[in-house]
């Protein structure tokens, strides 16, 4: 019995251990499937098999375990040694497993990440952020990749963060939150306004965007930075608590896609992986908190 079928008996360690319920992790099995069969479709019109369909060594596992082994390497972010023990394959087996499956999953959860375009789909608010993953120092251009505001080598995205309106008749509903883009990694040292002039940003007329005091100069709402030598004055800071309280949302978003340890723990695989990485994640997020 592998580890996938241990799991399934277990439907609280299978989301502690996935960061996915047993019916979430069902959906998306399926939509997988889909995705699978179309690869193999192509690729099978683009190289013609020499020996008949099924011929050949039987792969050991199947589109579920493989899923569960990126999830559960997205969750804990264990060695792939680790996980080829666990799973009865190779590393370089995993290492496989991982990229391929986590292409096809950036093809179902469809995050944007250039000329990032928000439909209105009754959206209320949007909040602009940025977050840092630190990484190992790099041979070459280390002073790129350093954040003095992290004092570290890190990697950092912006996150899209939107939150839909309320519905009349529901005054106690809790209103959705969803990760709407993830932007192309950049280096610690990019300034956070710039990431977002190049993500081209397209919020609905009717929606409100907000950013931190990173944003200033852009069409975000933002606080305002106390003058050099000077005080803000009382109206000033209250508008500054106020907007902390609703940009306070973007910071939960984040934190929540942070589950996946993946995203938080210093990031071990090569950089040009990081944006699927990101993405994948946030489609996660968005399977469980929207």
């Amino acid at each position: 019995m592998d580890a996938y079928q241990r799991l399934k008996k277990k439907p609280s360690s299978f989301r502690q251990l996935t960061g996915l319920t047993m019916a979430e992790f069902e959906k998306l099995l399926g939509e997988l499937e889909t995705a699978w069969k179309g690869q193999r479709a192509k690729r099978a019109r683009s190289h013609p098999r020499q020996r008949r369909p099924g011929g050949g060594r039987k792969a050991k596992l199947g589109l579920a375990a493989r899923l569960v082994l990126v999830l559960i390497y997205y969750r804990t972010y264990v060695t792939q040694d680790f996980l080829g023990f666990l799973f009865g394959i190779d590393k370089g087996t995993a290492c496989r497993i991982i990229q391929e499956i986590a292409l096809l999953l950036t093809g179902i959860f469809r995050i944007p990440e250039k000329k990032v375009r928000i439909e209105p789909d009754e959206i209320a608010e949007a909040f602009v952020d940025g977050t840092e993953q630190p990484i190992y120092r790099p041979k070459k251009k280390q002073r790129r990749s350093y954040s003095g505001k992290k004092k570290r080598h890190t990697i950092k995205h912006q996150i899209i963060v939107v939150r839909k309106k309320k519905q009349r008749g529901r005054k106690k509903q809790k209103r959705k939150v969803r990760i709407a883009a993830v932007s192309e990694a950049a280096a610690g040292k990019v300034h956070d306004k710039k990431i977002y002039d190049e993500s081209k940003v397209q919020l609905p007329p009717e929606a409100t965007g907000y950013g931190d005091t990173g944003y200033q100069g852009t069409n975000l709402k933002t606080p305002k930075k106390k003058p050099p030598k000077g005080q803000l004055s009382a109206p000033e800071k209250k508008r500054n608590r106020r907007l902390s309280r609703k940009r306070i949302v973007a910071e939960h978003g984040i934190g929540k896609m942070k589950i996946w340890r993946i995203a938080a723990d210093r990031y071990r695989n090569p950089l040009r992986r990081h944006t699927v990485m990101m993405k994948n994640v946030a489609g996660l997020h968005n399977r469980m908190f929207s």
